[in-house]
């Protein structure tokens, strides 16, 4: 029997359901690096009865806002958000896949507009989830598969 030990954390944020493999990029988003302050618990690889293997990370202290909300959907769209205070979840949500992300992804498409440090140009992008999450450039059409190589 495999188990599982890692201590609840009194305020904060606890992110489930992450697809396996991700977990390092879903701290990259929120800030959490070396040298961070935060108490940072995370499990990789654990089994899930729902996705197979997914990925957890808890983060005492730190509560998530809308932007890191976006990116987390882009690479996690199954993810699960639980936040803390005094050990007990007092919300619990899935993220949401936005239609449209603007300023957080980079236009792989070199000689697009949004790339080009002369235009004033925020990148845009349509996202769409059919099957794996796809963000399509408002400028040039580019589609992007790997998200978490061109998030900014």
């Amino acid at each position: 029997m495999n188990l599982l030990t890692i201590s609840k954390i009194r305020d904060g944020t606890v992110i489930d359901h992450i697809p396996s493999g991700k977990a390092l990029e879903v701290l990259r988003i929120i800030g959490v690096r070396s040298g961070s302050r935060e108490r940072v618990s995370m499990a990789m690889n654990v089994e899930s009865s729902k996705m197979g293997r997914k990925d957890i990370v808890k983060v005492e202290g730190k509560y998530i806002g809308e932007e890191e909300l976006n990116r987390i959907s882009l690479i996690a769209p199954e993810a699960t958000i639980n936040i803390i205070e005094n050990y007990e979840i007092v919300r619990k949500f899935k993220v949401s896949l936005p239609e449209r992300v603007e300023g957080i992804l980079k236009c792989p498409n070199r000689n697009c507009i949004s790339n080009d440090p002369r235009e004033p140009v925020l990148a845009r992008f349509r996202v769409e989830n059919s099957g794996g999450v796809v963000a399509r450039c408002e400028y040039c059409g580019k589609k992007v598969y790997e998200i978490e190589r061109y998030l900014v």
